[in-house]
């Protein structure tokens, strides 16, 4: 029994300084000051006045506005998801089930590609988005940025491919179906956790994404809440840090629900596909 609970406790251990963290962080947003982890003074919404009162902030009125800002990086987020679950779901189908020449070099090219840093690559990404009209634009961002997300969510991708049997696409191409409807209609609905955790992963990491658009967005106009929040941490020694705790507590929420409802929305999905799967398997060995 002991030995069962060592790594939770290796865990709670190492997780713990982030709790700690989170907690201070929900304390401060609520509270006119926090020491240490004790709330001093009485409970208020004063710090999360800039939800309905903006103006009467003065880190926030020369900088976005919370409403279009919250858009912009839920689009950003969004469409990143959106091009990566399509792209990596049609590569890594081809990578899975075809055999073509070239394909173990060019598997080993995305994985290569996976390795490089964000920020080895932004002169690059300068030039060629100044090339094409992009550059300070969020869908210039949104193409870097699920571009940079392909190479794991391929190889993720081939992997959930890998394990989906054979059989049931070779009865779906006798009957006449197109490799586009058997990867649609039949392999797609097998893999709906594996697109599901992709879909959650790629969300995230565009949600708490800074680099690029800190990069290639410096006018502004289109900015992000990590842009935000950066712009007034950026104020030095005159932050306030009620507001600016309120704000990351603002900027976490919408991720972590997100995290939970996909969490229970794939429970469901890999128990359903994991039963579709047994179906499907045992009317082939049938037939």
């Amino acid at each position: 029994m002991a030995a069962r609970l060592v790594p939770y406790a290796v865990l709670l251990l190492a997780t713990l300084p982030i709790l700690i963290l989170y907690v201070w962080l929900l304390y401060s947003s609520f509270f006119q000051r926090v020491e240490g982890l004790r709330p001093v003074g009485a409970f208020t919404l004063d710090n999360w006045r800039f939800l309905w009162a903006p103006e009467t902030v003065e880190q926030l009125r020369n900088k976005a506005p919370i409403i279009p800002t919250t858009i912009n990086t839920v689009v950003f987020s969004a469409s990143v998801a959106g091009i990566v679950l399509l792209v990596s779901s049609m590569a890594g189908y081809a990578l899975s089930r075809l055999k073509f020449k070239g394909r173990r070099m060019f598997l080993g090219g995305v994985l290569l590609l996976h390795s490089f840093p964000t920020i080895t690559l932004l002169i690059a990404t300068f030039v060629v988005l100044r090339a094409l009209g992009l550059y300070d634009q969020l869908v210039g961002v949104i193409l870097v940025k699920a571009a940079f997300e392909l190479p794991l969510g391929i190889w993720l991708m081939k992997g959930f491919f890998d394990t989906v049997p054979w059989d049931l696409e070779m009865a779906a191409l006798v009957d006449g179906a197109s490799r586009i409807t058997t990867w649609r209609r039949i392999v797609l609905p097998l893999v709906k956790p594996g697109l599901l955790a992709l879909g959650l992963l790629a969300f995230v990491e565009g949600w708490k994404e800074f680099l690029i658009p800190f990069a290639f967005m410096p006018s502004g106009t289109q900015a992000t809440l990590a842009l935000l929040v950066r712009a007034i941490l950026g104020e030095g020694r005159f932050v306030d840090y009620g507001v600016l705790t309120a704000l990351g507590l603002f900027y976490v929420l919408p991720a972590l629900l997100l995290f939970l409802f996909l969490k229970q929305l794939l429970r469901g999905s890999t128990a359903a596909g994991s039963r579709g799967r047994d179906r499907a398997c045992a009317s082939c060995s049938k037939d």
